[in-house]
């Protein structure tokens, strides 16, 4: 059975103070308006609308497209998002994550020489130009994938890291089960057409999330507009990297097969967007619509920062121990994703799945903070005890079991 604690205001995020809850039973719930908390910042100007002025998404003439959150991983806009469809050349962000990760684990380094081979040399399409035989560092193949979409540098890397191209799709498969790319799947390192070879709009904005969320130190190679190896000059395909300075990456795709395909974040103030358009059907459309969402989600939508960890943000009763009270909030920031104006919508409510016994552990969760918009959850974050409350005495956990019995009577 889940309770529900009502809270007040004064008893969530920044108070200094929290309102005590007096034990009932069995607790009501109850959710209660955020929008006096006095935590709901505005450094975000925006057009000063009524709420229900929102505008839909842009119209788009390509296979799909999503317009994600990069902070909390709300979606804005979906048009067939979870439509399989040929990734093409991004695909290779998946490769670049699987390396990412193994530079991590220190299973290679930036410094590593790797020997080209032929299978790397022969492969078409876009190429670094890498000759078979020489050698090129790890950073440089990273770069040649990123900047250039280097078809060889793909299979270099894909060779060196998992031996064969087909065991590092193998990789591939596994990091995207472990990301949750439930409708993606990988058969080589380059996005060469093959009919069992596919992804997601939606699955294509989450690996760009997890790039950028999990190697910071390698994100910002995907800015960078040029790349020369082997006296050739190249210059990164991501037309916005050159039109538009809060963008700052990701990936562009394209084959007969898939269309013209890209994935861009660009950030504002504190706030990060990622756009994925598939099967537009051009290389200036393709960076057009990618534009437009960027533009409706920044003009539109923006993040609110609502609790910070280590505040206290709601006081339970404790059954059982020295305290009788403990003070719960939540270990990470809590941030939501909202329409321009909607903030006095936002509610919360704390929900514990049974009542508080001690002994109680300072850090490990006892309940659920959750925030709703017009009915809808939209964030939800574990409610972590503040302070540990160990069982009290005897005469205590007397006191406690008479009080509970005479609450069933």
């Amino acid at each position: 059975m889940t309770y529900c604690i009502a809270v007040t205001m004064t008893s969530l995020a920044f108070a200094e103070t929290p309102v005590p809850v007096t034990p009932t039973a069995p607790p009501q719930a109850a959710t209660e308006p955020l929008a006096t908390l006095g935590v709901l910042d505005a450094t975000h100007p925006r057009i000063p609308l009524p709420p229900t002025l929102i505008p839909p998404p842009p119209t788009l003439d390509v296979k799909a497209y999503v317009l994600m959150d990069a902070d909390t991983g709300q979606i804005i806009a979906n048009m067939a998002g979870n439509t399989r469809v040929p990734p093409a050349s991004l695909t290779k962000m998946m490769t670049l994550y699987v390396a990412f990760q193994a530079l991590k684990n220190g299973q290679i380094h930036l410094s590593d020489p790797v020997t080209i081979g032929e299978k790397a040399w022969r492969t078409g399409g876009s190429r670094m130009f890498l000759k078979v035989g020489s050698t090129a560092t790890v950073e440089q193949l990273l770069q040649g994938v990123i900047v250039a979409s280097g078809n060889d540098a793909c299979v270099a890397l894909a060779e060196y890291i998992g031996g064969t191209e087909a065991t590092f799709a193998q990789l591939m498969n596994q990091t995207a089960e472990h990301l949750g790319m439930n409708n993606s799947h990988f058969v080589d390192s380059t996005g060469l057409p093959d009919p069992t070879h596919y992804s997601t709009a939606e699955d294509m904005a989450l690996l760009s999330r997890a790039i950028i969320h999990d190697f910071p130190e390698y994100y910002p190679y995907f800015k960078e507009k040029w790349i020369v190896y082997n006296n050739i000059r190249q210059p990164n395909r991501n037309r916005l990297l050159w039109r538009d300075t809060a963008v700052d990456g990701l990936k562009t795709g394209h084959t007969d097969e898939a269309g013209f395909c890209l994935v861009a974040s660009a950030h504002q103030q504190d706030m990060r967007l990622i756009a994925a358009v598939m099967g537009a059907h051009s290389d200036s459309e393709r960076a057009n619509d990618t534009q437009a969402l960027l533009n409706y989600g920044f003009r539109f939508y923006t993040v609110k920062s609502l609790f910070k960890p280590g505040i206290p943000i709601t006081t339970q009763r404790v059954w059982f121990g020295e305290s009788p009270q403990i003070e719960l909030g939540v270990a990470r920031p809590l941030k939501v994703l909202l329409p321009v104006g909607h903030e006095k919508d936002l509610q919360a409510a704390v929900h514990f799945p049974a009542p508080l016994n001690a002994p109680i552990m300072q850090g490990h969760s006892y309940g659920t903070l959750s925030v709703q918009l017009d009915g809808k959850t939209i964030a939800s974050e574990p409610l972590i005890a503040l302070l540990d409350d160990p069982s009290g005495g005897l005469w205590d956990r007397m006191k406690d079991h008479v009080v509970l019995w005479l609450k069933k009577k």
